[in-house]
């Protein structure tokens, strides 16, 4: 089940709301795990199974490494331990073909793949998971000694599938205990139906765009660059949609979220691209791989080496492909020659580095989109003239003549600028009044378009379901 889907936003969203608003305070946890749990195993009850072996090895290791805090051997053991149960079921599910390939093309071999089918969420879930145990090993947490808050953290269907990933130190209080109010539900009903319109009014038509592309057999550079924008718009909106969504969702229930995105497109470096995209996986490795390895408060070839293992393990978290890991070493090495040598020079011209900035961004969704490495060095060649393409083609002036008008809102919509311009309507007394009638009124015509896209059983995909 996708948030973006008809049963779920007129038949399991209505229900969980109606129940978890009429149960006492002390049973609301209870009822957010059945239905997270039913929520997950919608489409595949199985995967539930991997979920609560995971939920249970957390709560159990939990306990046990607050209660051997003080003894540094059994802590260690109990964490390495639920590390390893965590780390070794994401391996499993998600990496265990990738390796068997990889081996059989090394020594000529060839062992059967395990076809195992990738639990969804799984990258999420498991993230979580360590950053319970180990802030536990730490003393920035205490153990969960309620099963059912633990699995009500763990398995919350709000951002269970695509996150934020949200650490248990985020929303351990509110776990015990959240406010409730109408001014809270509306703020996670406003930004709800913003996400949902971003996931079905533009990142899904823009889907279609990129379809079409692969399917052509009259491309050229310019739809070659066409393609490279429209992905790269696509990819913000399907996954900042369904952040905006889940945090929304957050709201209704009564916890706070971290944010996720923040205009990554406005940066003017790698950089900053980074501390603006997908930002709770960023800090994730940050705070539990980058730093513990010494950040850069080490010798520069040690600290090459962090950068090197933190964006191996970032490309590599995406999917279990060489595009990813090279995508994510792309990017180590973007960042890497930004701190030693150009960083500085960026930051004396805005618009040479926003060029800078678009042009290695694309290059980076082109080669993550890639199906395998030999296309993505084809298509990364194609956008600078290699590979024989001709300029300009048919369908390429008619795909962008189609989705031109659509790629201009999703390139605004990405910039501050929609938030800035309702800001300043609300200033004056005049515009607060003309804002109380005109944002319920365009968020419920958000609501209904998006609705009637979702009835047709129009072009309905989400990206992150494969990481």
């Amino acid at each position: 089940m996708v948030f973006s889907s008809i049963p779920f936003l007129y038949w399991f969203l209505p229900t969980v709301i109606a129940v978890y608003f009429i149960v006492p305070r002390a049973l609301k946890n209870a009822v957010l795990l059945v239905f997270s749990l039913g929520f997950y195993a919608w489409g595949e009850p199985r995967f539930a199974v991997f979920m609560i072996a995971a939920i249970v090895q957390g709560y159990v290791f939990g306990l046990l490494i607050e209660k051997y805090r003080e003894k540094k051997r059994l802590k260690a053991l109990f964490t390495g331990l639920s590390c390893a149960v965590s780390i070794g079921l994401l391996v499993y599910c998600k990496y265990a073909d990738f390796f068997i390939k990889n081996f059989n093309a090394v020594t000529g071999l060839s062992l059967p793949l395990l076809g195992i089918v990738l639990p969804i969420g799984i990258s999420f879930y498991t993230f979580q998971i360590l950053s319970y145990t180990i802030d536990v090993s730490r003393g920035n947490a205490a153990a969960q000694k309620n099963p059912i808050t633990l699995g009500a953290y763990v398995a919350m269907f709000p951002q269970l599938i695509a996150g934020p990933i949200v650490r248990y130190t985020d929303i351990a209080a509110q776990l015990d205990r959240r406010s409730h109010s109408v001014e809270k539900i509306a703020l996670g009903t406003r930004r709800f139906v913003i996400g949902l319109a971003k996931k079905v009014l533009i990142a899904n038509q823009l889907a279609e765009l990129i379809n079409a592309f692969k399917a052509s057999g009259d491309k050229s550079v310019l739809f070659v660059w066409v393609y490279a924008i429209a992905y790269s718009v696509h990819i913000y909106f399907d996954f900042s949609g369904y952040s905006d969504m889940a945090i929304g969702l957050g709201k209704i229930f009564g916890f706070d979220f971290p944010e996720n995105f923040n205009y990554p497109f406005i940066s003017k470096s790698g950089t900053e691209f980074w501390r603006r995209w997908h930002m709770t996986l960023g800090s994730w490795f940050r705070d539990y791989v980058y730093i513990p390895m010494g950040g850069n408060r080490v010798s520069k070839p040690r600290w090459l080496l962090n950068i090197l293992t933190v964006w191996f393990l970032t490309g590599f978290w995406h999917g279990a492909d060489w595009t990813f890991i090279l995508w994510g070493l792309f990017f180590a090495a973007l960042l890497v020659a930004e701190k030693l040598w150009y960083l500085k020079y960026l930051e004396k011209s805005k618009f040479l580095a926003h060029i800078y900035k678009i042009l290695f961004v694309t290059v980076s969704f082109t080669l993550f989109d890639a199906p395998s490495v030999g296309e993505a060095f084809k298509s990364i060649g194609s956008l600078f003239g290699l590979g024989g393409l001709p300029l300009v083609s048919g369908e390429a002036v008619y795909f962008l003549r189609s989705y031109a008008v659509l790629l201009i809102i999703g390139i605004i919509g990405s910039t501050p600028l929609p938030k800035r311009i309702v800001e300043k309507i609300s200033q004056g007394g005049a515009g607060k009044k003309i804002m109380m009638i005109a944002e319920p009124a365009a968020l419920l015509l958000m609501l209904a378009v998006s609705t009637g896209y979702l009835a047709d059983g129009s072009f309905n995909p989400f990206l992150y379901f494969r990481f």
